[in-house]
């Protein structure tokens, strides 16, 4: 079943609508549509005889990105000798950070890479390993996120402080009007700020945005220092024996510069563009008109469906639409899966949005955010 849970917003008034602290949000009790796609999708899976977990592609895939990283990692930090030989180096190391993150750590996070929770457990923690927080992750992207996509002051993904302005209800300010040039920039840096501070300030005054969480305690807190601990020891400590400190630098910027980048496109293609809705609650009653499924998919945008290698690399995140209804399925089944939720929606008249390409995705978030700049 899908989730239902709700928790707390502590966040200050972002709009000309007023949102109240502590509001609890309520959905359309309505379920029909998402009754009837569970159902539909469950006949999928029983004749064809799949399985919606522990597929052995996901672990072949696994091995595959896990080896890849070590090899350029060995190769970038022992082997290259010139500026030459780590450049390409490090963008395909960042390239397989972003392919882990999507693929091993994304399933893996969501409960959907297999049935046993201590192999969740593990493969969610690769997300340790490329310098983020599995624990804060949990908290801020499938609460936060998953569950308020798009609404304002709920949804903390659509915060970027006051370099963005991304939904029609943030306040506006003039530098906003050049940000469909800069801010690709700064999606590149989105890493660097939660591998160094980010993560540590969160845990610290036990808020993720405006919204408080319970701090890491216990294995969590273990984890959350020791997971740290070894990615500083990869990105800086290591590397500093055999470099001098610029260099180091320089191509750990690099690196997770291509990392951000990648990450923060794939979202932004999902959910901060010309097709997606943006909402927020009703001020009295907290209430989202539509029920909860219906509003994964108005608020979600897949692209690049047909694409078989994008769908490969980006662990199925150019189906979002799936992906939002259906978390703990593991990603290898999206391609399947969407022809069951495009059809269901169009029987039930709910918009099913996609754009055919990257690129298609690339220029609706640019006129997008040239949109939300012009105030």
């Amino acid at each position: 079943m899908m989730q239902t849970q709700t928790i707390r917003s502590g966040s200050q008034q972002e709009s000309p609508l007023e949102i109240k602290h502590n509001q609890k949000l309520k959905f359309g009790k309505s379920s029909d549509f998402q009754i009837e796609l569970r159902r539909r999708v469950d006949d999928l899976f029983q004749s064809q005889g799949l399985r919606e977990r522990d597929c052995p592609a996901m672990y072949i895939k696994t091995v595959f990105l896990l080896v890849s990283f070590a090899t350029l990692y060995g190769l970038l930090v022992f082997a290259a000798q010139s500026w030459w030989q780590s450049l390409p180096l490090s963008i395909l190391l960042g390239l397989v950070m972003a392919a882990i993150g999507f693929n091993i750590q994304h399933d893996g996070g969501h409960q959907a890479y297999s049935n046993v929770a201590w192999v969740n457990k593990l493969m969610s923690m690769t997300l340790d390993l490329i310098g983020g927080s599995s624990y804060n992750w949990r908290w801020k992207h499938m609460v936060l996120h998953h569950i308020y996509v798009n609404i304002t002051s709920y949804d903390t993904d659509l915060d970027i402080g006051i370099v963005g302005r991304l939904t029609p209800y943030q306040k506006w300010l003039p530098v906003h009007r050049w940000q469909h040039y800069y801010l690709w920039l700064l999606y590149g840096l989105v890493t660097i700020r939660w591998q160094l501070y980010d993560d540590f300030h969160n845990v610290l005054i036990g808020r993720i945005g405006n919204h408080p969480y319970p701090r890491p305690t216990g294995w969590d807190l273990v984890i959350f220092v020791g997971g740290k601990a070894i990615f500083l020891t990869l990105a800086f400590g290591i590397p500093l024996l055999f470099h001098p400190l610029w260099l180091v630098l320089a191509f750990y910027g690099l690196t997770m510069f291509v990392l951000g980048l990648l990450l923060s496109i794939v979202f932004q293609l999902a959910h901060t563009v010309e097709s997606a809705k943006f909402l927020i609650p009703q001020p009295a009653t907290g209430q989202i008109d539509s029920a909860w499924a219906i509003h994964q998919v108005e608020t979600t945008v897949n692209f690049s469906r047909d694409n078989w290698l994008m769908t490969w690399l980006l662990g199925g995140l150019n189906f979002q639409v799936e992906h939002h209804l259906f978390p703990k399925i593991c990603h290898i089944h999206y391609p399947a899966v969407s022809k069951v939720v495009e059809q269901t929606c169009q029987d039930f008249g709910v918009s099913y949005m996609q754009h055919r390409s990257f690129w298609g995705g690339i220029a609706s978030h640019f006129r997008w955010l040239r949109q939300m700049g012009m105030g």
